[in-house]
């Protein structure tokens, strides 16, 4: 059960925290706010200081989940230290990190039907991740010669839809979580590296 933060001042915190606990048992569209409200511990009538319906709660949640996984993707960049390459792989292994360790977090954040285009927050928040997976194809692209830099925008939805896909299917922490005959780190590291070796970031295997 969440913790019951209200009389701390800090509801907003505590009904995210049900809310992530609820989407853990249930998943992100199977609880009323209601419901949201008698786990944090407070009345039904209490969440309505602070949002009007569900939805907004959904999008907290989300908002928050987005702050958390773009703090781990630009570690994971870490200014293209010690190289863009290495650089480029960490980020990605951030991405299938962070699904495994937050997964209710990502639930919300790509499974509630919320867009970020419905908040100003949510997509300052949903931008700030997707500009690490940028920066650090943006830096790989500067190791070819300028006439064959494949388009930096095109590398990092590129980029987005393998780690995601790759996550969403075989990488989470809760039961959506798929088999796979190798484990998932193993799946996307290939992925990335056939997709790499094409656009002739690495050398062909003999």
């Amino acid at each position: 059960m969440a913790r019951n933060s209200y009389h701390h001042g800090n509801l907003k915190s505590a009904l995210v925290e049900a809310v992530l606990s609820l989407i853990s048992e249930k998943g992100p569209n199977g609880f009323s706010f209601a419901e949201a409200a008698r786990r944090a511990g407070v009345s039904p009538a209490a969440p309505y200081r602070h949002f009007k319906d569900r939805d907004e709660l959904i999008v907290e949640t989300a908002r928050r989940g987005y702050e958390l996984f773009a703090g781990r993707l630009e570690a994971a960049w870490d200014e293209g230290r010690p190289s863009a390459l290495s650089s480029f792989e960490r980020v990605g292994r951030a991405y299938l990190g962070f699904a495994k360790a937050e997964p209710a977090y990502f639930a919300a954040m790509f499974e509630a039907g919320v867009s970020p285009d419905h908040d100003p927050e949510l997509r300052v928040a949903a931008d700030r991740a997707f500009r690490a997976l940028e920066r650090s194809c943006a830096a790989l692209a500067l190791k070819l010669p300028e006439d064959k830099r494949p388009p930096v925008l095109m590398m990092a939805y590129h980029l987005w839809a393998l780690s995601h896909g790759v996550t969403a299917l075989f990488g989470r922490g809760d039961e959506a979580r798929r088999r796979a005959p190798i484990p998932a780190e193993e799946l996307l590291e290939a992925g990335a590296a056939i997709y790499l070796r094409g656009l002739g970031f690495l050398p062909e295997e003999p």
